[in-house]
């Protein structure tokens, strides 16, 4: 028998049987939370709301600490359990968050709050967490005899891969066009790593075109991860477009830039293409198949890539030099905290009901 082995306790009837329940069952995927607040922070600031980005940065890195806790608490008390989450396909992908989270955060302590030296912490963080389970995942998901059909394991979930793979690259150029660090070795880490990351995007993509288009969907299947769709996409932009603000190693650096810049235009324009099929499913799930609209830790999957859109576009616009893509990063700026702001009351009011409805089941079952 296992420490993971059951009690025979109810959960919810103590207060100490609540809490491992909770970090029993800590969806991997809650990092995206993180993702999300940080880039709305970052879209904020852009869009001139210094003041909101700001408190958002703070809110941001206790909520950061806070889930580390859990997943530590988790790693100690339930290794098994974590374990099997990371290699299994539909749970996985989950524990790219990680990075990205690492990544995403990174990028406000270095631009909101300037602190160079946390930054590059977090930078490490995300590098080492991308090389555990980047090389975890994709050998077990490969090697494993046992193995789900594709329309039960692939969804957007899977291109967070490439999200943590870009976020890692974007922190990397980050740093460098701020202090320099690294310098020409990370500058090409990134540039690397960036490219990886479109390629992961065309392998990954293409088995979700094919499960769109040629195999049955439901309402349910349609999930708020496919944002990734686009997510991953604005990520990619935002990373070209940071880096082709740095200066490389030569000659290569100067072989590269035109490639970078048109790569960039390219996945930024196969982004804004995915936005309205995306609301058109959305829609069709909602209103015309009347799926349930309830608070789930997925939907933090909704709310970075908006974010991530406003801010990629922003920075894309400083190289491209149109108005008009300024003016679109103001107003998926405001989409995106929106988002964020009801995504957040929705949690809250998600988790209190949660634990009402604890409390009534312990008293009935006491009676």
């Amino acid at each position: 028998m296992t420490g993971e082995a059951s009690t025979g306790k109810v959960p919810g009837t103590r207060p100490d049987g609540a809490l491992r329940s909770l970090v029993r069952e800590f969806p991997p995927e809650y990092f995206g939370l993180v993702m999300a607040t940080g880039i709305v922070a970052l879209a904020l600031d852009l869009a001139g709301a210094g003041g909101l980005a700001l408190a958002l940065t703070w809110l941001n890195l206790a909520t950061y600490g806070l889930l580390i806790l859990l997943v530590v608490a988790r790693l100690l008390l339930y290794p098994g359990r974590t374990l099997r989450d990371l290699v299994d396909h539909v749970r996985g992908p989950g524990y790219f968050t990680w990075v990205a989270a690492s990544g995403v955060l990174g990028g406000q302590a270095q631009l909101l709050l300037g602190s160079f030296e946390l930054a590059r912490v977090l930078w490490l963080v995300a590098a080492g967490l991308w090389l555990l389970i980047i090389y975890a995942f994709f050998a077990a998901v490969t090697l494993r005899r046992a193995k789900p059909r594709l329309d039960r394991a692939i969804s957007g979930s899977w291109l967070l891969a490439v999200v943590a793979t870009q976020a890692v690259a974007l922190l990397g150029a980050q740093l460098d066009g701020a202090r320099g660090w690294g310098g020409a070795e990370l500058v090409f880490v990134s540039l690397c790593l960036f490219l990886v990351g479109c390629v992961l995007y065309l392998l990954v993509i293409g088995l979700i075109f094919y499960r769109f288009t040629f195999l049955p969907i439901h309402p349910a299947d349609l999930s708020p991860p496919y944002w990734i769709n686009m997510g991953a996409l604005a990520i990619t932009t935002l990373t070209g477009a940071t880096l082709l603000s740095v200066t490389g190693p030569e000659p290569i650096w100067g072989m590269v830039r035109p490639f970078l810049s048109g790569f960039t235009l390219l996945f930024w324009s196969f982004g804004s293409w995915w936005i309205p099929l995306l609301v058109v499913f959305g829609v069709w799930r909602h209103l015309v198949a009347r799926y349930p609209l309830r608070y789930a830790p997925e939907y933090w999957g909704l709310v970075f890539p908006l974010g991530m859109y406003s801010v990629a576009t922003h920075q894309l616009a400083q190289h491209v030099g149109l108005q008009a893509m300024l003016d679109l990063s103001l107003v998926f700026a405001w989409v995106a905290a929106a988002a964020w702001l009801i995504t957040y009351a929705a949690m809250w009011l998600s988790r209190f009901g949660t634990r009402r409805a604890g409390r009534s089941q312990g008293i009935d079952g006491g009676a």
